[in-house]
């Protein structure tokens, strides 16, 4: 298996890439973004109390 980032031969230790320095490249390429699949479709909107908060009371407990 080769690494994804400059095909040298993967290290077992880091896999799938060589070392920590091509590991780390693909972390930052998906942090800034560079990975994002472009797409036409406008996000969803978000209702102000997330899913799992919803039926909770200000104490915390289901009512």
């Amino acid at each position: 298996m080769s690494c994804p980032i400059c095909k040298k031969t993967a290290h077992p230790t880091y896999r799938p890439f060589c070392s920590r320095r091509c590991a780390d490249v693909d972390l930052g390429r998906w942090v800034t973004g560079g990975y994002a699949i472009e797409t036409t479709e406008e996000p969803e909107e978000f209702s102000e109390t997330p899913p799992f908060r919803e039926g909770l009371e200000g104490d915390g407990k289901l009512h």
